[in-house]
């Protein structure tokens, strides 16, 4: 597919997206916000992509939603009224969905529900949409010069992109309430010890190099299916009201992957060799998804 906003690059099953609007500090858009949601829920269909790392253009990773634009910066519709009970009922309605949804968190959610890994390597300034959408993502990784603010309390905004369920478990309810609504600028470091970062590199080109072989240390020689499983267990379950949820969940999970690459990694344990997993994430099991 051709993009306006992102760049892409295939290589040995890694999907290197660039968010490309170098000239604007690689600014967030509605285009934008469409061209990720449609990238995010593609990817679950290509089987050449085991995993995504995403990264921005030049100097900066995104520095937020793009506010020199006309009319409603955010690409809201202002004529509308909406009500809890429309964003119930009529989420995919497309008045809804263009006029009224929040466009970070139609991305978030697409980065959710993907089944390949996704890591963030911030490589400068990622402010407002440009920190919240790497909340939803598995890891993020940072070069020194990032720096990373939720500045929506200086705009007279509220945190988007589904950040007030990501960010509280990620760095405890205290330090998302002091990021918020302080809207401070937080160095890596500082981020690095909160628990939002995973790791820190010296530039942008060691920190794709890190990136990509993290991936690799993720997806190669293992199961596809078990990863897309794995990682949709490990990010909902902690939500469920009682163990024995996650029990009847774990139970299929083990009894098809058990049956599937399961077999083969079993006799390659058995055999002293690799395994040749033959799975395919486009081929979910039938119960998938529970939620």
């Amino acid at each position: 597919m051709i993009y306006s906003t992102l760049r892409t690059s295939l290589d040995d099953g890694i999907l290197l997206v660039t968010l490309d609007r170098e000239d604007r500090m690689n600014a967030f858009t509605p285009e934008m916000a469409d061209e990720l949601e449609s990238l995010f829920r593609g990817v679950n269909d290509d089987d050449a992509v085991r995993a995504v790392i995403v990264t921005g253009a030049g100097k900066a990773f995104c520095a937020g939603m793009e506010l020199g634009a006309e009319g409603n910066v955010f690409g809201l519709a202002e004529t509308l009224t909406p009500t809890m009970d429309d964003l119930r009922e009529r989420l995919d309605d497309p008045a809804i969905r263009s006029g009224v949804r929040d466009t970070g968190g139609r991305v978030t959610l697409a980065i959710y529900d993907c089944l390949k890994p996704v890591i963030g390597a911030i490589n400068g300034a990622a402010v407002g949409i440009g920190a919240t959408m790497t909340l939803a993502m598995d890891f993020r990784l940072a070069s020194k010069k990032a720096r990373i603010g939720f500045v929506f309390g200086r705009l007279g905004i509220v945190p988007e992109a589904c950040s007030s369920w990501f960010l509280p478990r990620l760095v405890g309810e205290q330090a998302a309430l002091e990021w918020t609504l302080t809207a401070d600028i937080l160095d890596a470091e500082t981020a690095l010890k909160g628990g939002l970062l995973r790791s820190i590199h010296d530039d942008a080109d060691a920190l794709l190099v890190e990136a990509k072989a993290l991936a690799h240390r993720i997806v190669d020689g293992r199961s596809a299916v078990a990863i897309a499983l794995t990682r949709a267990m490990i990010r909902r379950n902690p939500a469920l009201p009682h163990p024995v949820e996650a029990h009847r969940i774990d139970s299929l999970a083990m009894f098809y992957t058990s049956i599937g690459d399961g077999k083969e990694g079993v006799d390659a344990f058995r055999e002293k060799r690799a395994p040749d997993f033959k799975s395919k994430a486009s081929t979910m099991p039938a119960f998938y998804p529970w939620f």
